[in-house]
């Protein structure tokens, strides 16, 4: 599945996303996925991040997302059916030629992926876009960036949910044609927010769930489209 097939029935996933409330038949719900990498990293780690957040978009946002996500790999056909694919890890991270050009081609073709470095990650994030997107360049998302206003204002940036080496967070994108292909977050730890497991306080788990929010409604309903 490429090209323009792949951005036809991605481009069909993103309606699906976000109900009416004035109707009675809801869509189909829509499945994150969670992608299942080589190179021995924990992959797996965030094991109710994704569930967590699709329940929270669900609530607050009124999107129609499932609470069960999906594994993909990187080079499988099946990426294609996943409009949002998810990563994180510690690190070990490794990508083959061909599973980079099927990432380029799920990426040019309407997908996104966001990559959440639970710290040690960073190291191999930036070779293997490089490999993905060898003429594009990582940058910093400034902080008026629609992801970063709608629907929760955060005008600093990103949130600081997880303590690694006292830095600042930093959120980074992929443009692709001026659209945002992958946004992928250092020094914070969204994903651990969002996870069940870490005793976060209620507000750092609220502003972690809210910047998730955050780019699930850009991805699917903001200028992305």
């Amino acid at each position: 599945m490429r090209g323009g097939r792949a951005a036809k029935i991605i481009a069909a996933l993103f309606v699906c996303v976000f109900a009416v409330a004035s109707t009675t038949a809801r869509p189909p719900s829509i499945r994150l996925a969670l992608l299942k990498y080589r190179g021995g990293g924990d992959w797996y780690n965030d094991v109710n991040s994704l569930k967590n957040l699709a329940l929270f978009c669900n609530r607050e946002l009124g999107t129609n997302l499932h609470p069960e996500h999906a594994i993909v790999e990187p080079d499988a056909p099946e990426i294609f059916n996943y409009p949002f694919v998810y990563m994180t890890g510690h690190g070990n991270f490794t990508l083959s030629p061909e599973e980079a050009a099927n990432l380029r081609n799920y990426l040019i073709g309407g997908g996104f992926l966001f990559i959440n470095d639970d710290y040690g990650l960073d190291p191999y994030v930036r070779p293997a876009l490089k490999m993905i997107f060898p003429e594009l360049e990582l940058v910093e998302v400034p902080f008026s960036h629609p992801i970063y206003r709608d629907p929760y204002p955060f005008p600093n940036g990103l949130p600081k949910i997880h303590e690694h080496d006292q830095q600042s967070p930093r959120g980074y994108g992929l443009f692709y044609e001026g659209r945002m292909v992958c946004f992928y977050n250092h020094e914070t730890d969204l994903g651990d927010g969002w996870d069940d497991v870490h005793n976060d306080p209620p507000e750092v788990r609220l502003k972690a769930l809210q910047m998730g929010a955050n780019i699930i409604k850009y991805v699917f309903c903001g200028s992305n489209l």
